[in-house]
């Protein structure tokens, strides 16, 4: 291989900032942060969400929409319309 094309293939430590969540992996990320996990320092990138805090992996999920979707088209267009598909 050419030397210097490639980018720097190091250890590197992901923290969700949303939960307690940090695991060290492999990368080529570029970041300028740092911090220690387990006694070791380790180049640092921080993620807004990972496998800990994701709604499909911890089976929580969020609801943004209190109102249905049905409800909230009968309501605009009123019944009529819901009706027309139906024979």
């Amino acid at each position: 291989m050419k030397k210097g094309i490639h980018p720097e293939y190091r250890e590197v430590l992901f923290q969700d900032v949303s939960s307690d969540f940090e695991i060290v992996t492999r990368s080529t990320i570029a970041t300028d942060l740092t911090a220690t996990y387990q006694g070791k320092e380790y180049p640092l990138v921080k993620l807004d969400i990972s496998s800990a805090s994701h709604p499909f992996f911890t089976g929580k999920t969020k609801i943004l929409d209190t109102e249905g979707r049905i409800d909230k088209f009968r309501k605009k267009f009123g019944t009529s319309y819901a009706s027309l598909g139906k024979k």
